[in-house]
Order: structure tokens, then C-alpha cells, then sequence
């Protein structure tokens, strides 16, 4: 998307402004245009930039109360939205140890309470299904779910959301916001001040410093993530296979998109600096698993790699709520899996806007007040700390 062709002229505010031009905020932001809602959304770089528009593209939450939603809507979103997601319906989970066969039969439980079938692979049906994939323990797949290209998703989300109507605010840095009466009236920023009636904080591993401008505690940790793309490879019958620790699918063009590995915590993230570069150890262990579970994948070169940040609540699951104070502010924060469940949560976000509920699932689980109480020291308690790095000496 061009800078000319994202931006409106002026700069004005909006009814709703969103402030996140990620999946989740694109996909409010085009819920709520296409309702014939006034939104704006700011950015502060460029929309689809970051870890939406580069993750692994899956779309198979089971564990989410946005599930069956997320279900209903991805084979639909083409349609929905007039440009393509390239998205391919069922995955293949591949279990390389016993731990690996339980806890993805987890998925198959949920699956299964919703109606959705899962079908027990063989050796040799995985080897005819996903052929680069060789000895392991044993595969499910699911008749469910599936996988999305994230970059095209993306983009799809703000295109639509302009064909009716709304408008994208790019490289626009927010520094507080006005309130008056228990509502949030502007939104200040580097380009001025813009009046909203509503506002939807989005803004992934930044939400927890913008909505402390608030006075709301909203507990994120900042990890960095990463991926690895290998050079073009035959297209497999089955692209969205993944399992052994890793995320990820076959493109159309037949390159191996995948990410994993543990989580390189950050210093807290206040989106102003170079986003990471990505790093030969994570790069080597997402490798390992990947050949290890491809292994007639291992003479693949890879040709490109991404590192960016997400972000991580205390608990590991989202956080969608609309706010008792501010009463207009719509926090929503997806610890890490916003891509595959944003068709359904901007259509969450769209009704906690609009009506000031959700009407198609209980979202009580994702509810901000879960971590009342929840001690400062959270994220040290568990581990999550920065790992010291190197300085050259002064020169």
C-alpha cells in the first residue's frame, strides 16, 4: 500500500479510529467501514508491516471461544472481501514424540466438541500427502482450520476497509489521548489532534504502554519472533503442515514458510526503535526442527529470513474487552496469534463497538479483569527476561 494512496488528505479524527494497522485493527477497521461506520486507522510505520503481515499463517485456533466464528468466515473471506487470501482449507499436524502425539490430540478433542472431524494419517498416507516429510511418530489431519497467505490477508483487510469508506492513517505516532467525562474525546499524535467517539486500541506489543496513557493496566510482554523461507521446492498435496515445535506452510510457489523456537524477550517495546534483525541461532534451531520433520527438505537453501515482535499476555490468550474506564475504548491484544483468528475478531470488535457486546461468543475468558490482582513482578516470576547482550567498549 503507497503512502499516497493510503492517506487521506486531512486529518480531521473519525468516529471509531483504530490505533494498529495490523490484522486485528485492519479486520475492526473493515467490519466496521462495511457497517457504515466512520474509522480511521493510525499507524505508526506502515500497515501489514510487521508480525501480521509475516507469520505462518495459520487459521486453527480450537482453543479460542472465537473458534467456531474463525471456522465460519475464513472459506468465505475472498468473497467477503474482493481480494484474495490464497487461503487453503485442513491441516496436517505432524507429532514427532509422544508428548508431541498428546498434546496435539488436545486440538482433535476441541475440534471434535464443534463438530469438526479429524482423521488419523498413516506412514504411508503422510508420505503421500506431505512427501517431504519423513519418520515420525504419527500425523493427524484435520478436516478443519487451515492456512492463509498473511501478507495478502492483510492487505485485502485495508483495501476492502477503503472500498467502503475508511480511511488508513500511516506513519503516525500517538502520544496520549484526550479524555473528558470518562470518554476518550482525541487522539493525540504527531500530526495533531484527532476527535474520535470511539476508540480500539490494537497496537500489539505497544497496547500496554498506550493504554497505561490511560490509566489502564494491560500486562504484555515483548518477545521477538521469528521466520525462515527455504527456495521454491514441489508442491506438496498438503501445504499446511506443521508440527515438531514449528509454525508454518508450503506457499504456492513452493517455498517452506516457517517459524518456532523459544522466545527472545525484549526490553520493553515502545515501537520507536529498528525493528530486530533476525539472528543465526534462532535461524539454526527453526532449521533443525524443520529438517527434522521434512528431512527430504534438507538440501533447501534458505533464501530469506524475518524477525519482528509480538506480544505476550501473562496467561498466553488474547485480550478482547470493551473498558468500564474510558467506557468507549475497546482494548484488544491477541498474544500472538492475531492473524489466524482476525477475521473473527474484528467481527468482535465491530460489536463491542457498535452494540457494546458481542453477540456470537462469550468473551468473558478473554476479559481484561483476569489479571486484577496480578503481581508486578509477573513477568520476572516467569522467566521472561531479556538476555543480556554484548557492548563494544567505548571507543
Amino acid at each position: 500500500m503507497s503512502d499516497d494512496a493510503a492517506d487521506p488528505a486531512d486529518t480531521t479524527g473519525a468516529s471509531v479510529i483504530i490505533v494498529g494497522g495490523g490484522a486485528t485493527g485492519l479486520s475492526a477497521g473493515w467490519w466496521l467501514a462495511r457497517a457504515g461506520v466512520d474509522v480511521l486507522v493510525i499507524d505508526k510505520g506502515i500497515v501489514a508491516w510487521e508480525a501480521s503481515g509475516r507469520n505462518g499463517g495459520g487459521c486453527t485456533h480450537a482453543f479460542s471461544p472465537l473458534f467456531r466464528e474463525e471456522q465460519r468466515l475464513w472459506p468465505q473471506m475472498d468473497e467477503l472481501l474482493g481480494y484474495p487470501t490464497e487461503f487453503s482449507a485442513g491441516r496436517i499436524r505432524i507429532a514427532m514424540d509422544a508428548a508431541q502425539w498428546d498434546d496435539a490430540h488436545r486440538v482433535v478433542r476441541y475440534g471434535e466438541r464443534h463438530g469438526f472431524q479429524t482423521e488419523v494419517l498413516d506412514a504411508a498416507q503422510l508420505r503421500e500427502l506431505v512427501p517431504l516429510a519423513g519418520e515420525a511418530h504419527g500425523a493427524y489431519w484435520h478436516h478443519f482450520g487451515g492456512h492463509a497467505n498473511p501478507h495478502r490477508t492483510v492487505q485485502g483487510y485495508a483495501w476492502a476497509m477503503q472500498d467502503h469508506g475508511g480511511r488508513v492513517l500511516q506513519h503516525t505516532t500517538v502520544h496520549g489521548f484526550a479524555v473528558e467525562n470518562g470518554r476518550v474525546t482525541a487522539v493525540e499524535t504527531d500530526r495533531g489532534r484527532l476527535g474520535c467517539d470511539h476508540l480500539v486500541l490494537a497496537a500489539g506489543p505497544q497496547t500496554g504502554k498506550l493504554a497505561a496513557a490511560l490509566g489502564v493496566r494491560v500486562p504484555v510482554a515483548a518477545a521477538r519472533a521469528e521466520m525462515i523461507v527455504t527456495e521454491p521446492l514441489p508442491l506438496m498435496p498438503v501445504g499446511g503442515a506443521d508440527g515438531n515445535g514449528l509454525y508454518g506452510r508450503q506457499t504456492l510457489r513452493g517455498n517452506l514458510a516457517y517459524g518456532g523456537g523459544p522466545h527472545e524477550w525484549l526490553e520493553e517495546c515502545d515501537g520507536m526503535g529498528v525493528p530486530p534483525r533476525s539472528s543465526t541461532p534462532l535461524m539454526g534451531n527453526i532449521a533443525a526442527h524443520l529438517i527434522e520433520m521434512f528431512p527430504r527438505a534438507r538440501h533447501a537453501r534458505i533464501i530469506r529470513s524475518w524477525a519482528g515482535v509480538i506480544e505476550n499476555t501473562p496467561d498466553g490468550r488474547p485480550v478482547i474487552d470493551r473498558l468500564p474506564d474510558p467506557s468507549n475504548v475497546v482494548v484488544a491484544t491477541l498474544s500472538s496469534i492475531g492473524f489466524g483468528l482476525s477475521p473473527a475478531t474484528g467481527h468482535a470488535i465491530q460489536e463491542l463497538v457498535t452494540d457494546g457486546a458481542c453477540g456470537f461468543a462469550d468473551l468473558s475468558t478473554l476479559c481484561l479483569s483476569r489479571f486484577d490482582g496480578l503481581e508486578g513482578d509477573w513477568a520476572a516470576q516467569r522467566g521472561w527476561q531479556p538476555v543480556p547482550t554484548a557492548r563494544s567498549p567505548a571507543g
